[in-house]
């Protein structure tokens, strides 16, 4: 089980798909376009931040459950980096206290492994994607979504330059399986086959080192 992280327009999806077709195997994709929860969020992010959040983390334990059915799998961010996502929400006071201590019990509990299964909820892998702050406004712009858009909201300039920030940190921080770094910046995978094919030899260089 492969998993991707990284901040909005880091290129995860677009990895995820290359990722899948490279090694045959089912991708899982964050549930963004059909999702009836995200507008609403970034028309009031503090009406909607709690229950955005719990609806991702109920999207991805499904996603990891049927992931635990294939050889391989690939998923398009995990219920790993959501912490980082809702307590920089929180930070924003976009949260009650309440909603924090419900959220992180609740994930903490949804990690637990569950005695006498192999039900593994953990990855093999996981593969964080770097990019600079330019480049995510930049591919933000670029993929059009409106109420991503800077311009239709000031307040999340702040709001992506903060998230991205954190982002090193938390990859710093991780240690729940291997993992690796992507220059998303140096290799631009999503237009370059140059790019793309020296990204996918160090996955299969990494998965070599993890599997054996």
């Amino acid at each position: 089980m492969i998993v991707l992280s990284g901040t909005i327009g880091a290129g995860k999806t677009s990895l995820t798909t290359l990722l899948a077709e490279h090694l045959n195997a089912p991708a899982f994709y964050e549930s963004v376009d059909d999702n009836k929860i995200l507008p609403l969020f970034y028309k009031d992010p503090k009406k909607y931040a709690f229950l955005l959040q719990i609806y991702f983390l109920n999207k991805r334990l499904d996603s990891i459950k049927e992931a635990n059915a294939d050889k391989y799998s690939v998923m398009d961010r995990s219920i790993f980096e959501d912490s980082l996502l809702f307590h920089l929400n929180a930070d924003l006071g976009r949260s009650t206290d309440t909603e924090v201590e419900i959220y992180d019990s609740l994930l903490k509990n949804m990690l637990e492994p569950i005695p006498g299964s192999d039900f593994q909820k953990n990855p093999d892998l996981l593969i964080y994607i770097n990019v600079s702050f330019d480049t995510m406004l930049k591919r933000i712009k670029k993929r059009g979504r409106s109420f991503e858009q800077i311009e239709n909201d000031e307040s999340l300039y702040n709001y992506y330059k903060e998230l991205n920030s954190r982002y090193t940190t938390w990859y710093d921080n991780y240690d729940l399986s291997p993992k690796m770094m992507i220059d998303g910046d140096k290799y631009d995978f999503i237009a370059d086959d140059d790019a793309r094919a020296a990204v996918l030899a160090q996955v299969d260089h990494k998965l070599k080192e993890v599997l054996g």
